[in-house]
């Protein structure tokens, strides 16, 4: 299986920065893309970036160009989400997740962690 586990959440002001870090472990071959994901109070859960592991393509939200910035570290297998000029609307629950195909659709992952809340207050 894959386990994912993601941190670096946490309450910001406006024009704040935060990285989120996902570590994942277990049945790495499986991650061929994966991504950061948020779902605010009410609303549907988002594709906010995704990238390829295996090279540097990458996709953002339209939301959060220029301001957000996927990596990904191989060698410690870990996912990162750089989120600089953060903005009330960014507000929500972070997930990182993995699957077969590049996509900010969130349905089509399969692997899921617990999530990390990031709050930015006006």
């Amino acid at each position: 299986q894959v386990q994912l586990v993601e941190s670096g959440g946490g309450s910001v002001q406006a024009g704040g920065s935060l990285r989120l870090s996902c570590v994942a472990s277990g049945y790495t071959y499986r991650m061929n893309y994966m991504g950061w994901f948020r779902q605010a109070p009410g609303k549907e859960r988002e594709g906010v970036a995704v990238m390829y592991t295996g090279g540097t393509v990458t996709d953002y939200a339209d939301s959060v160009k220029g301001r957000f910035t996927i990596s990904r570290d191989n060698a410690a297998n870990t996912l990162y989400l750089q989120m600089n000029r953060l903005k009330p609307e960014d507000t929500g629950m972070y997930y990182c997740a993995a699957g077969p195909i590049f996509s900010l659709d969130p349905h089509k992952y399969n692997y899921w962690g617990q999530g990390t809340q990031v709050t930015v207050s006006s």
